[in-house]
């Protein structure tokens, strides 16, 4: 299994250079915000261990509603963030990001100050530059982008290959369906029409830390709980005069604002999302935003991941990255649907986990013990999280066209096809999703 990494290169834009940033970034697109995949500056098809890839430039438009705590904002200048998913390790992919797309890359960086774009060391300069999560999520570790494609070209050939033979052999006669269809599959590997590459071993190195995590928080925890007991009712206590005292922001978003995030939405199946906001003044709130982020890393490497972040099975990767010394934080993800239905599913189905996370940022709907009200209360959640989002100069989708739960069919299709199924009910069920 080939475990999946993150990279977040984030530079602060030259005085005077933001619009020309902007031009150029947008010379690689070939509709608004969605990359030419063979763009010149940065050819993302060549990259076949890359997922997802995006270029923002983060600016605080938001920062003004710190005011509302009696807090002045604190100074931010436009800053580009070129950040993605990837298969296997970060530094490698970086190194191979500098081999093959030099050019392009000095291109854009050189509107960045401190870069240089003749004389920089351009992979070091990248690891200076990456910033890790807080917290991460995958929507399947260990599925690869050869993966997804292998299995989509099976699932693609299959369906042609049934349509043509239902009829000669009769829909009930599913035992003779299926070993047509393995037979074909056999006969199309021979052929070298289709390929499906056994995984790659998984490193010792990440089996090691990936368990370490998984026993070492739990362990923490367990270890600091009678101090975690006596501090929850003084914690508790803290946390509900702040909620009472938090101000209430209900903003309506700008119409200009929404239409420039519309224009870059609904081109394909798949949408990007982008927020930054600041965090709550005091100690108390950044604490409890790192513990729960803590919590929701743990969670999505060792529960979540297989599929779905609780009842939600539509997002593809989402991670949360703080920001200027911890004073603001950036939430990125790749989700299917509209933006529409991706706010409705988390109001409905986990709008507690949205308040645990999110109402420690300045704008959210207040909360009640941190779980109840927020999220549920739509207009002013929904107003909020569009004031904070921000547009996507460039972004790219290595697998278009196919959703979350379009992999996982693929992934099931494939598996019948390498182990047999052991009865008819089980053999229906493989024939159904072909």
């Amino acid at each position: 299994m080939t475990p999946q990494s993150t990279f977040m290169i984030t530079a602060t834009v030259r005085v005077g250079q933001l619009k020309n940033l902007r031009a150029l970034l947008a010379s690689m697109n070939k509709v608004p915000g969605h990359a030419d995949p063979g763009n010149s500056l940065i050819p993302f098809s060549r990259f076949d261990r890359l997922h997802f890839a995006r270029f923002v430039i983060i600016e605080a438009n938001t920062t003004h509603e710190i005011k509302e705590f009696g807090v002045r904002p604190r100074p931010w200048r436009p800053t580009l963030a070129f950040l993605g998913d990837i298969d296997g390790d970060t530094h490698a992919f970086l190194a191979e990001l500098a081999d093959h797309a030099d050019s392009g890359l000095r291109k854009i960086f050189s509107h960045c100050e401190d870069f240089s774009e003749e004389n920089q060391n351009l992979l070091g300069w990248m690891n200076e530059h990456n910033i890790n999560p807080k917290a991460n999520y995958v929507n399947w570790i260990g599925r690869t982008v050869k993966q997804i494609h292998e299995e989509a070209a099976l699932h693609q050939s299959l369906s042609a290959y049934l349509q043509k033979i239902v009829d000669d052999v009769g829909r009930e006669n599913i035992r003779t369906l299926r070993q047509k269809l393995l037979s074909y599959v056999e006969m199309e590997k021979y052929q070298g029409r289709l390929t499906l590459s056994p995984p790659e071993p998984t490193l010792t190195e990440w089996k090691v830390r990936n368990l370490l995590h998984k026993v070492g928080v739990p362990l923490t925890l367990l270890l600091l709980s009678p101090l975690l007991l006596v501090i929850a009712p003084f914690f508790a206590l803290r946390l509900r005069m702040l909620e009472r005292s938090d101000p209430e922001l209900f903003i309506r978003p700008d119409y200009k604002h929404i239409e420039e995030l519309s224009a870059q939405e609904d081109w394909d199946v798949s949408n990007q999302y982008s927020v930054f906001g600041d965090v709550k003044p005091g100690l108390f709130r950044l604490l409890t935003f790192k513990f729960i982020l803590m919590l929701t890393d743990w969670f999505a490497r060792h529960v979540y991941n297989r599929g779905f972040l609780a009842r939600i099975k539509t997002i593809h990767f989402a991670r949360w990255v703080f920001m200027d010394n911890n004073h603001r934080v950036f939430f990125a993800s790749n989700y299917d649907g509209s933006h529409e239905s991706y706010m409705d599913d988390f109001i409905n189905k986990v709008g507690w986990g949205l308040n645990l996370v999110f109402s420690n940022a300045v704008g959210y709907p207040t909360t009640k013990w941190i779980i109840k009200e927020g999220a549920q209360r739509e207009h002013a959640f929904k107003y909020t999280q569009r004031r904070h989002q921000i547009p996507t100069e460039v972004w790219y989708k290595a697998y278009p066209g196919l959703t979350a739960v379009d992999l996982a069919r693929n992934s099931r299709i494939r598996q019948g096809v390498e182990i047999r199924q052991s009865n008819d009910a089980e053999i229906r069920e493989w024939l159904s999703l072909i």
